[in-house]
């Protein structure tokens, strides 16, 4: 088992539901309004007057094999939607309960 924690931009919530329904990613936990700051590039989200828009972040247990899948639909999003600055991270799991 892996966990995929992916932050985006609201932006493209739409994009990111329908990703996670084709893909059969059913259980997940979202955090609706997160702040963040692209390493290199792209501007910040912090939901403030000067930089107004937000970020949400999503966190889901899937197997081994959907990662790859999951990766090329956060690439393909991210492609069309650079400046949006969406960011995927993989981590093994070792138990759950």
């Amino acid at each position: 088992m892996k966990a995929f924690f992916l932050s985006y931009n609201q932006a493209v919530t739409d994009r990111v539901n329908r990703m996670l329904d084709e893909l059969g990613v059913r259980g997940f936990t979202r955090w609706g309004l997160t702040e963040g700051r692209g390493s290199y590039t792209g501007e910040p989200h912090y939901g403030t007057h000067a930089w107004p828009s937000m970020n949400s972040s999503i966190l889901a247990i899937v197997e081994d094999e959907k990662i790859p899948q999951l990766l090329d639909a956060v690439r393909a999003i991210d492609a069309t939607t650079e400046q949006q600055g969406s960011r995927a991270f993989v981590w093994d799991i070792t138990e759950a309960m």
